[in-house]
């Protein structure tokens, strides 16, 4: 399902799985879970379960069908290393990847240990790259540890939703950082000197910083529709790339 999407910082999506299970404070207002439950009332394929996580076949071959280069976000409403995640299937996906290198595909998982296990004496396409959710401290930090040994053309870091200032943050080897506030009805609020803290450690590393939007809390701790709060921090709107493709990304979206 390369559908259509709101992410600023892809181009399409592709999940040949669909549902997930949470495993964090990040996960408690999933939007994936949310958008699961509405798909599965219209009868789209992989959802007939709600949000119970099963592989999707169907889909499986969708990016060697489009000819164009595309930046695919891979499993926007799954996790790729679900506890669940058939090996053989997984070497399917890994292997759809290898035989498409006109595309660049993105994933981001939470479960970064198995990530590490399964990808470690492995050697991963030039045209992945690889990221972590950090939400919080004590969940999230450490799985910025497991990426970094990961050797991928890009490393990054999906800070959304900010639930807490994160303090000093190790970005060896990191390439990307984009950070988010919550949204939705339940959203929690984020506070600007967290970004603020986030954003002058990108700079302190060189990583490129992408300021994604404050969500359903604004800047001034005020809650409204997350269009109208924006995505503008101390005036000015920061949304940078990796190197790597930054001039795709400026000229296409």
């Amino acid at each position: 399902m390369a559908s259509k999407h709101k992410i600023e910082w892809t181009e399409k999506t592709w999940n040949p799985t669909a549902g997930c299970t949470k495993v964090s404070s990040g996960c408690k207002n999933c939007y994936a879970e949310t958008m699961a439950i509405r798909l599965q009332a219209i009868g789209v394929v992989g959802y007939e379960n709600g949000f119970k996580f099963n592989i999707v076949p169907q889909r499986l071959n969708e990016p060697l069908k489009r000819k164009k280069p595309t930046v695919y976000f891979v499993n926007s409403m799954s996790d790729l290393f679900h506890q669940d995640m058939p090996i053989d299937y997984l070497d399917q996906i890994f292997d759809i990847i290898k035989k498409t290198p006109h595309h660049t595909y993105q994933i981001l998982t939470k479960r970064a240990d198995s990530m590490f296990k399964y990808l470690a004496n492995k050697k991963i396409p030039k045209n992945i790259w690889l990221g972590v959710t950090v939400e919080n401290k004590s969940e999230g930090l450490h799985r910025i540890d497991k990426l970094r040994n990961l050797k991928a053309s890009v490393l990054f870091l999906s800070i959304e939703p900010l639930l807490e200032d994160l303090g000093d943050i190790n970005l060896e080897n990191i390439d990307w950082v984009i950070v988010g506030g919550e949204s939705g009805n339940k959203a929690r609020p984020m506070e600007k000197e967290w970004v603020v803290n986030i954003k002058e450690q990108c700079e302190t590393y060189d990583v490129a910083f992408f300021f994604k939007q404050w969500g359903t809390w604004g800047a001034d701790k005020v809650k409204r529709n997350k269009k109208v709060n924006g995505k503008e921090l101390e005036g000015k709107i920061w949304q940078k790339y990796p190197k790597i493709i930054e001039k795709k990304f400026a000229l296409e979206i």
